[in-house]
């Protein structure tokens, strides 16, 4: 079966959008050309993993706002049980990677305040009207998704508006951040994690079983669908394990490469930023575009910045995706009533918004965040999850479909 998937692939006979995966290839070799004149080899690798990881996003369907949402309306637990299965095995590969000692690599903490707790509540919010969260925002625009694009566009601009107002949220009562791997030991931060996710797991488990008495275990499964394993891997759903092993590989790559964890929302701020510039507005009379990091990503090109160049290529890997498995703009083919274009717009500027207060999305606050050890990404988990369900009540009178 697979040598008959792999015969028809090289022949041409399995459906294939051949100009979508034209220009997927050409926009990485361009891309990835000049960010080698203008960087280094080190952030052509960092490319490269960004097309890994939205290739995985789109194969795996891979995102936060689905799973957290059937489990509130369908009592299923598949994707979120993937997503703690992702959690947890981060945690295995980055906390000793942090809690090694390497000089220039620091992980995703943050402090735990007003800021966090507002912050994540809105993003939850958002996604759920926006329709994705931070990766899945990106992926989807990859593969043509035309709703998805207004979101994208909206949370850039609730993102620069985010990041005007932060420094004023960050004068509100606070906690400094907490690192587990300070507090209690690469081993003691892994077991803490693990405890966490773990009951966590058992409380998604318990709402499943009492909704239909039993789990569904086929988001595990390794077989491959109908066709073989290579036209599973190149134009199937991928089940979730795969995407898994992509997205914990990737983002300990990120870390040990790039010197800190994945992220996707400051190149939101950032791209923003740059398009007010470019029209003459002066930055600077923001504080946070005079903080240290801030202020040199906005006086430098976007292509030496980490997130940005991780973020070109998540799109670019995930229209590949979509053009090898002929879905490219699927989702758009459907009438978009007003509403949800208006759901859309909403979303977007709360996801953004959210995003800047919250120190980051479901990638950089939630997933890097517990990959790290810190202990805000928890807080950020849970009001995320309080924001989201506020959402998803919301869907229905946007005529989104729950």
């Amino acid at each position: 079966m697979t040598q008959t998937s792999a015969a028809a692939l090289v022949q041409g006979r399995l459906p294939v959008d051949r100009f979508v995966v034209g220009v997927a290839l050409a926009g990485m070799l361009i891309l990835g050309g000049l960010v080698w004149l203008e960087t280094a080899p080190f952030l052509v690798a960092l490319f490269g993993v960004g097309i890994a990881l939205g290739m995985a996003l789109y194969h795996g369907a891979f995102g936060f706002t689905a799973g957290w949402r059937n489990l509130v309306t369908k009592r299923r637990g598949a994707g979120m049980r993937a997503q703690l299965i992702l959690f947890a095995l981060t945690s295995a590969l980055m906390i000793p990677l942090l809690g090694s000692g390497e000089p220039g690599m620091v992980g995703a903490v943050a402090p735990i305040g007003t800021s966090l707790v507002v912050g994540s509540f809105v993003f939850g919010l958002g996604m759920q009207l926006g329709g994705g969260c931070g990766s899945g925002t990106l992926f989807t625009v990859g593969a043509g998704n035309l709703r998805m694009l207004v979101t994208l566009a909206f949370f850039i601009i609730g993102a620069v508006v985010g990041s005007i107002h932060l420094p004023w949220w960050l004068d509100l009562p606070s906690l400094d951040p907490v690192s587990l791997i300070d507090s209690v030991g690469v081993f003691g931060a892994i077991a803490v994690q693990w405890a966490g996710l773990a009951l966590v797991m058992l409380w998604v488990n318990r709402v499943e079983r009492r909704a239909h008495g039993s789990l569904e275990r086929s988001e595990l499964r390794l077989a491959p669908a109908e066709g073989g394993m290579l036209r599973t891997l190149v134009q199937g759903r991928w089940p979730f394990v795969w995407a898994i092993l992509v997205l914990a590989i990737g983002n300990t790559l990120t870390l040990a490469i790039g010197g800190a964890p994945w992220g996707i929302t400051f190149a939101f701020n950032l791209w923003g930023a740059k398009a007010l510039q470019a029209i003459g507005v002066d930055m600077s009379q923001f504080e946070f575009w005079t903080w240290d990091y801030p202020a040199m990503a906005l006086a430098d090109s976007v292509l030496v910045n980490i997130t940005s160049v991780m973020n070109f290529g998540l799109l670019l890997g995930a229209m590949l995706a979509a053009g090898l498995a002929n879905r490219f703009n699927e989702a758009s083919r459907k009438p978009i009533e007003g509403r949800q274009f208006l759901a859309a717009i909403i979303g977007g500027l709360l996801l953004g918004y959210g995003a800047r207060l919250g120190f980051g999305c479901n990638i950089g606050a939630l997933f890097s965040g517990l990959a790290s050890g810190s202990l805000h990404a928890w807080v950020w988990f849970a009001c995320a999850f309080v924001g989201s369900l506020v959402g998803i009540r919301l869907r229905p009178w946007f005529r989104l479909p729950n």
